[in-house]
């Protein structure tokens, strides 16, 4: 059993407001399942990131309120410590001894975030040293240039994501053409255990090949950049063009029904505003009505008394007409009476023009009332009418409110939230776009100056050393009963496993997660047996996507018996190896039930629900 390597013991995030959260592992076989969206391959993510991993940290809401984060490490030799770092990225401060949930109080060393082999105050020179890696050197170019070996150059090989364990290339390459050598380098490093410190550089460099040097780092450091937005916000581009697509599609038909209902809002609204408009005027009408048939009753009552005084000035004339005495007006007797000549009254003529002016005003009255009698119908018509107008105006308000309003303002809230989207995918795509531009000019300076990677001829793997490779990884699948599975080789060219004489990449997704999972753990296996250099650890996101996500029947081992032969063989690995599983699959029953098993339920109240509870 080998002394040298690292265990992973405890990955713990603090916040001033907050209670800690942890998680530990042990020796052998380690498994987080369970529920999507809980914080499983933010684990993953974090001991990488905690590993000098630039980062950054997904921002993840459950995150708000933590500042830093501890990971607790133990040697195979015995001696522990805990790497400090905060959660916004930066230097490292590592202590003595283990810790998790209590903060370390004694006083630290403060290493640097940038490798170096100039100054060993850097975590992966910290880290290498822990190994007996120190000061390895790796070929970087066809021209023997080299470069000292980082602690990042093996954290690729031991760390893989849910996205790197899918990647359609050799396990070898993160994509970075430049930097395929150094990766093949390392990846001769731990099968020989033999750097390339003994190579000779063909010829100096120059001023030209310093200025061209310093503009391909500058480019490298871009691209580091930007790759590590893109790991924030994007996913590859295909899926992204995919994404856009359906963001597209999604837009056009929001727009339709946004359209329609736009159209029936404002016809409905429209309706609303004719019937207020009507509504407003049978009222006003109605007022109107109103006050007229009173300023007419009280006409009439005037044309009452008028009616009334005229008949009483009548009679009075008729009576007076058969008076015989004195006249009334002027006081003579009846046989000296002259009316034309004594008297100005004509009391037959008063009476006369009194019956004549008292009809004149009953016939307005008459008309008067015709008049009042058509204004009252037409203010019960008013009244007939109002009821219907007012219901149907708040039958059509209540549509209006508690129907077309609230849909419009959700369609135009998912509108405004698909076009974010699509903004968000366009940006992506664009970083995308940049950062294959800024390869491409950092691969036209590598081929200027003989750094483009030539897969023939940069890194010579042994052939005796990489079929041994080769049937170590083979031993493996057909532990895990891997389906017809009888040859498996490493091809020097493509610096990649065939199986059965079909390349790796060939496979489906799922059988893609599955062979690079056997590559990286078939490395530990090669090194551990063969006693040359390894970290010691391996950690998996995904590795049984066929059972999740299979591409086809081909890619789907949904009826077979491969996961529970996957666990049992890491269950059975000595305690010099540490395996790390992140799966959202249930592992088989005994897995489950282990010790380093972890579950998270992602419901609150029910178990673990989360990494961060």
């Amino acid at each position: 059993m080998s002394e040298l390597g690292l265990r992973l013991r405890h990955l713990t995030f603090h916040g001033p407001q907050r209670l800690p959260s942890s998680v530990s592992f042990g020796p052998g076989l380690n498994v987080v399942f369970g529920a999507s969206n809980t914080g499983k391959s933010f684990i993953v993510d974090t001991i990488d990131f905690m590993l000098g991993g630039r980062g950054p940290l997904r921002d993840i809401p459950e995150r708000v309120g933590y500042d830093r984060i501890l990971l607790a490490i133990e040697t195979l030799s015995g001696d522990a410590f805990t790497i400090q770092r905060s959660t916004g990225g930066g230097g490292f401060m590592v202590f003595e001894g283990m810790f998790s949930t209590e903060l370390p109080k004694a006083e630290g060393v403060q290493l640097s975030e940038a490798h170096s082999d100039r100054r060993a105050e850097n975590l992966s020179s910290f880290l290498l040293a822990k190994i007996a890696l120190s000061n390895r050197r790796l070929r970087k170019n066809k021209r023997n240039v080299t470069q000292s070996l980082s602690f990042r150059n093996l954290a690729r090989l031991i760390i893989v994501n849910e996205e790197e364990i899918i990647q359609q290339r050799s396990p070898l390459s993160d994509g970075n053409y430049t930097a395929d050598t150094a990766n093949s380098s390392a990846f001769k490093l731990l099968l020989t255990g033999t750097d390339d410190s003994s190579l000779l550089t063909e010829k100096s460099d120059g001023p030209e090949e310093q200025g061209r040097e310093g503009q391909i780092s500058l480019l490298e450091q871009l691209i580091d950049e930007l790759r590590g937005k893109i790991k924030e916000l994007a996913g590859s581009p295909k899926e992204l063009n995919d994404q856009l697509e359906k963001l597209e599609n999604s837009i056009a038909r929001q727009t339709n029904l946004l359209s329609v209902t736009e159209d029936d809002f404002k016809k409905s609204s429209s309706r609303r505003r004719e019937l207020l408009r009507r509504l407003e005027e049978a009222q006003n009408r109605l007022a109107e009505i109103g006050a007229l048939v009173e300023r007419f009753s009280l006409l009439d009552q005037h044309y009452v008394s008028d009616v009334r005084r005229l008949e009483a000035i009548e009679e009075a004339g008729t009576m007076l007409t058969a008076f015989t005495g004195k006249c009334p007006l002027c006081g003579a007797e009846a046989e000296h009476h002259s009316p034309q000549d004594d008297c100005d009254g004509n009391v037959e003529a008063v009476a006369i023009a009194a019956r004549a002016e008292s009809d004149k005003i009953k016939s307005r009255r008459t008309e008067l009332k015709s008049t009042i009698e058509v204004l009252q119908n037409e203010a019960r018509s008013f009244n007939r009418r109002l009821p219907r107008l007012e219901s149907e105006l708040d039958k059509l308000s209540g549509q209006i409110e508690g129907v077309l309003a609230p849909n419009l303002r959700r369609m135009r809230a998912t509108y405004s939230d698909l076009s974010d989207k699509r903004g968000d995918v366009r940006e992506a795509l664009n970083l995308h776009a940049t950062l294959a531009d800024y390869e491409a000019r950092r691969q036209r300076l590598a081929a200027e100056g003989g750094e483009l990677h030539d897969i023939n001829s940069d890194v010579e793997l042994p052939s005796s050393v990489t079929d041994k490779f080769a049937a170590k990884v083979l031993d493996i699948l057909k532990h895990w009963h891997f389906p017809n599975v009888s040859r498996v080789h490493f091809d020097l060219k493509m610096r990649d496993l065939v199986i059965d004489g079909k390349n790796r990449t060939s496979f489906g997704k799922g059988l893609r997660a599955i062979t690079q999972a056997a590559f990286t753990i078939g490395l530990l296996e090669y090194c551990r047996t063969n006693q040359t250099p390894h970290p010691g650890f391996v950690m998996l996101d995904s590795p049984l996507l066929s059972y999740r996500e299979p591409d086809g029947p081909e890619d789907d081992l949904g009826t077979s018996d491969l996961d529970d032969h996957f666990y049992n063989f890491l269950a059975n690995m000595p305690d010099d190896r540490q395996v790390i599983i992140v799966e959202n699959n249930d592992p088989p029953k005994a897995i489950e039930v282990s010790r380093h098993a972890i579950r998270f339920t992602g419901t609150i109240g029910s178990g673990r629900a989360g990494f961060f509870q």
